[in-house]
């Protein structure tokens, strides 16, 4: 494949704390296993996961002229990756994420995503004119990308994340894309909100439940469901989530069959959580 996937927002520069377990609310001086700093954001993620599964990607995202900035430049220095910066007067993106043994997580966001009133989305038009199909995550700034692709015509994915089923907020992501991706965390009901978009026109709809796996309903009313891939050790569970969504788009825009892009995907995600970095080993050692 010569064409390249556009994804649009974000990086950040994340400081994880790994501990025995979440704390509670009350005073109290914890003693952490670990800490590090490393690279996240679902943008982030979904490139170096692509990238090392051979797609040549462009990632817009906004970036301050600081160190977190420089770091993040740096660690997305990679083969099959072209960054497109927006580099803003705000810092640069950054989070503590507390992890707990049972990969519990709380997030910290210790410096806000930027919010630049006028992007230069010019870069990112003439990327999109010849590219195979778009990601656009769910970042404030993102929201005048979602028309660009449409402009174009090409498919338009996005990832909900822990999306609840009625914030408004992820409205417009939802409308413009033809493929969804969503974790269970708050969606109790997640096969009544996938069966009413694929109603409402969606090609696939994809909602992961973490350790328990991942369920696929495909446009002809397809359900598929996809255990967790078990490995061992689990080191950090950030950006599992972006790796599972990667392997999967992955396999897709190769023409894997539907069961067969769900087991990429769980590979994908398992190899994630056996690193520090958002990108593990190469998944497919783990697939049957």
């Amino acid at each position: 494949m010569t064409d390249p996937i556009v994804i649009v927002g974000g990086a950040s520069l994340d400081t994880i704390i790994h501990l025995d377990t979440l704390p509670t609310g009350e005073p109290q001086t914890l003693w952490p296993r670990e800490s590090y700093k490393a690279v996240g954001s679902t943008g982030a993620g979904k490139a170096l996961n692509l990238a090392a599964l051979g797609y040549p990607v462009i990632l817009h995202t906004l970036l301050g002229r600081d160190a977190a900035g420089e770091h993040i430049r740096r660690h997305l220095n990679r083969s099959n990756i072209a960054l497109l910066v927006d580099e803003t007067d705000a810092p640069t993106e950054q989070h503590t994420n507390l992890m707990a043994a049972d990969g519990g997580r709380i997030s910290l966001f210790t410096q806000p995503p930027a919010a630049p009133e006028n992007p230069d989305w010019r870069p990112v038009e003439d990327a999109m004119a010849r590219a195979c199909c778009v990601v656009i995550n769910i970042l404030a700034y993102t929201l005048p990308a979602l028309a660009i692709a449409k402009q174009h015509a090409i498919p338009l994915w996005t990832d909900l994340h822990d999306y609840d089923g009625k914030t408004p907020y992820h409205q417009p992501f939802i409308d413009a894309a033809d493929v969804l991706f969503l974790s269970s965390d708050r969606l109790p009901d997640y096969r009544s909100f996938m069966a009413s978009q694929i109603a409402n026109g969606k090609t696939l709809v994809v909602c992961t439940h973490g350790d328990r796996g991942a369920t696929l309903l495909s446009h002809t009313g397809e359900w598929i469901e996809q255990p967790a891939l078990k490995v061992a050790p689990v080191v950090d569970t950030n950006g599992a989530g972006d790796a599972f969504f990667s392997g999967f788009l992955a396999a897709y825009l190769k023409g894997a069959p539907l069961a067969r892009c769900m087991l990429s995907a769980a590979a994908s995600g398992a190899a994630c959580v056996m690193s520090r970095d958002l990108v593990g080993a190469d998944p497919r050692t783990l697939m049957p």
